[in-house]
């Protein structure tokens, strides 16, 4: 194929679309996966078993699907998903799963992934997040979807953030994020709805103004949860968003940053 630079290394077992673009250097492992019109700069490593979606684009130095160090892990069979139209940074590492949790890790699409990002085993991503430079997220993490995390944001394991949720520079996050909120700080605490990116993103005046009041209900009037949640169910105007918001709050296992 024209387009992989004669420096590359591929395994004969990885299966590679003939629109891919390998640049120099680059190391393909056994049972990777790689649809069409992905692009790999130079010096990038995928290792599988990974099933990477079309459109994918890996910049240099990056490690994709790569044992996690986890030290419970003992070599079982784990995979890495990636969908479609994500863009990998410079030196992001991707770590694929393990057989005490999910057995892989899946990111979904159109993902921006900035350089120096680790997302470790069974971390499971949705579409349309910003991770910028530096972030880690330990075993286990979740991302809804459109969240962005600020330059250094350290997540703990099995740590959820729900959509559309932000954290700031250097967040610590230790318990689980509801959606549509920002936090930031050190100690890093609720820091308010996150309106600028709900503007940014379509949401109406009128759904704006719905989640704030249901914020302030959560985290201003001293409730607990599930009579915050009842409030809201009954003072709230119901439709999707606030489900959202809602369920980001019930399905949350290491307690919500309040």
């Amino acid at each position: 194929m024209s387009n992989i630079h004669p420096t590359a290394i591929i395994d004969a077992s990885a299966s590679i679309h003939e629109s891919v673009s390998i640049g120099p250097y680059s190391v393909i492992g056994p049972n990777v996966v790689i649809a069409e019109k992905c692009e790999l700069k130079s010096h990038v490593v995928l290792k599988g078993p990974t099933n990477i979606g079309p459109g994918n684009k890996f910049f240099s130095f990056c490690v994709i699907g790569e044992d996690t160090p986890d030290l419970k892990y003992k070599g079982e069979k784990s995979s890495l998903e990636i969908g479609n139209n994500n863009v990998f940074r410079e030196f992001c590492k991707v770590h694929r799963g393990t057989e005490v949790d999910l057995g892989y890790t899946k990111i979904g699409d159109n993902n921006l992934i900035m350089p120096g990002v680790m997302i470790a085993h069974d971390c499971v991503i949705g579409n349309g997040n910003i991770l910028v430079d530096n972030s880690a997220l330990a075993g286990h993490v979740q991302l809804g979807d459109h969240v962005t995390l600020g330059g250094y944001t350290l997540i703990h394991q099995f740590c959820k953030l729900g959509s559309y949720s932000f954290t700031g520079l250097s967040a610590h996050i230790t318990m689980d994020v509801p959606a549509f909120t920002r936090v930031a700080g050190t100690p890093t605490k609720q820091a308010g709805l996150n309106t600028i990116g709900l503007e940014r993103k379509g949401f109406t005046k009128e759904e704006i103004t719905n989640l704030k009041k249901a914020y302030k209900i959560f985290f201003r009037e001293g409730l607990k949860v599930d009579e915050a949640i009842k409030k809201i169910e009954k003072e709230c105007l119901s439709d999707d968003k606030l489900k959202i918001f809602i369920d980001s709050i019930k399905q949350a296992t290491r307690g919500v940053l309040r």
